[in-house]
């Protein structure tokens, strides 16, 4: 800490709060921005969609084993020291986008940005926690909250406004600036280390994990384009396969696992967990093909794109706190059940659309989504964590930003093999493909949201049977 205050200075706390809000707010931005730019990417680097999509699954896919990681390397080496290395990580990794040549720099570069949001994510909460004590603790809480949402709002119509006026490099370079102001604030502000002693971290279990999504993964989303009778799929699905095993053996007999298999033999956590990957494999499904779908059939401009987003996260933003203050009144497993039902209704109106629609059916369609989803979200997550002893209340709360994670990549990955399978079927049709293409371009994505929407209802189905655990 370069500037001298103390923790029990009011002033001192808040402007640490600052540092890390700002991290915060730049981390979730980032997420919607890259959303909207997806279709001038994929345009502008001659790629296909099973292509593109990696542009995301590689950051999502790089948090989902490293952020459990960066968590226990923390507590080891100090939070200050990886929160500080983080912040340059992420802006080296946003500089490498901004110059990255072809698809497959940009697609390394976006893991490198993973491994910094990894340091950040892993620590912005712990430094506020540890920095506030009583009340105020849960007021910077509420706050941390409060800048997520706002950089998911922000994200999709700032990524429309840059996109729309400048080049799809202009979402990356954004982050250069904010990025250097909280390194430099961050290093003034942020607190010294403790010394603390951990226990070991499951890196085996880690790489395990890492092996078989990547594997998994890559068969999904290339299946059709490789050939699923080709030997290469035939390896991919067996590494997935083997490393899938060895991962569940390790986890069952080491000391200290990356996940505690035993927590899944509560049934309200299991269920919630399921409930809560499909619930975010079906967002997902919407964010990655929702942009294409309003580019090429309803021919909306960058800016559009951004504003017609913007009410999904708006409404999960407005939703969240309702559906948290209803979750101690009524059983959350209705809330749940109610708030995925509502989901797919809005996927299948989506689903129902043609060239013909107009944008205000798709505004329709992401409000009723986003009502959906913010009566899902702070329900499970009340269940969950409510299911488990205050002593596993930390860990449960890992795995449920894990499980948050697969669902997303693996969200993306069904939404884009099922778009590929259903649109080279009726004319070999790809992001790439003229207007002649469009017939099989909607049917493809058509038969994505259906899937989508099937996952949302089996959710629901999952969400309302585990009432009986949930009783109020």
């Amino acid at each position: 800490m370069l500037l001298k205050m103390t923790e029990e200075d009011k002033h001192y706390r808040w402007m640490v709060f600052g540092v890390t809000a700002l991290a915060t707010f730049m981390a979730t931005l980032d997420a919607g921005i890259v959303n909207v730019a997806l279709p001038a990417i994929a345009r502008q680097l001659n790629v296909e969609l099973s292509v593109v999509q990696w542009v995301i699954s590689a950051y999502l896919l790089g948090i989902s084993g490293l952020l459990p990681l960066f968590g226990k390397v923390s507590d080891i080496y100090g939070r200050r020291k990886i929160y500080l290395t983080g912040m340059g990580v992420f802006v080296l990794g946003s500089f490498l986008c901004c110059v990255s040549p072809a698809i497959w720099y940009l697609i390394i570069s976006r893991i490198i940005q993973s491994v910094g949001a990894s340091m950040l994510m892993a620590n912005a909460l712990a430094i506020v926690s540890t920095v506030f004590q009583g009340p105020e603790r849960g007021r910077a809480m509420g706050l941390n909250s409060t800048f997520v949402a706002l950089g998911s709002l922000a994200g999709p119509s700032l990524g429309g406004i840059l996109i729309g006026n400048f080049t799809w490099q202009s979402i990356f370079y954004i982050n250069i600036p904010i990025g250097i102001i909280a390194l430099l604030f961050g290093y003034m502000l942020l607190p010294g280390d403790e010394k603390k002693v951990a226990n070991p971290f499951d890196y085996i279990g880690a790489v395990l994990f890492v092996l078989f999504m990547t594997s998994l993964l890559l068969v999904i989303s290339h299946g059709q384009d490789w050939g699923w009778n080709s030997s290469l799929i035939y390896s991919l699905f067996l590494v997935a396969m083997v490393t899938l095993g060895l991962f569940l053996w390790c986890e069952i007999h080491i000391e200290y696992p990356m996940i505690e298999m035993g927590l899944f033999k509560n049934d309200s956590l299991l269920s919630g967990t399921i409930s809560a990957m499909l619930a975010y494999m079906a967002l997902f499904s919407n964010n990655i093909l929702l942009p294409f779908y309003l580019e090429r059939v309803l021919c909306a401009t960058p800016m559009q794109i951004g504003m017609i987003i913007t009410p999904l996260p708006l409404l999960i933003a407005i939703t969240a706190p309702v559906s948290g203050y209803l979750s101690e009144k009524i059983n959350p497993a209705t809330l749940t059940a109610t708030g995925l039902f509502i989901m797919m209704g809005g996927l299948v109106y989506l689903a129902s659309l043609n060239d013909y629609a107009n944008v205000w059916h798709v505004v329709f369609s992401q409000v009723v989504m986003g009502l959906g989803n913010g009566l899902f979200q702070a329900p499970n997550n009340y269940s969950v964590l409510s299911s488990v002893s205050k002593e596993k209340v930390g860990l449960v709360g890992g795995i449920n930003s894990l499980v948050r994670n697969v669902g997303m990549v693996s969200g993306v990955a069904v939404a884009v093999a099922v778009f590929e399978s259903r649109s080279q079927q009726m004319f070999g049709s790809t992001t790439t493909a003229g207007s002649e293409h469009l017939a099989a371009f909607i049917s493809g994505y058509h038969a994505a949201i259906i899937v989508a929407a099937c996952l949302a209802g089996i959710g629901a189905v999952i969400s309302f049977n585990r009432r009986k655990y949930l009783q109020k």
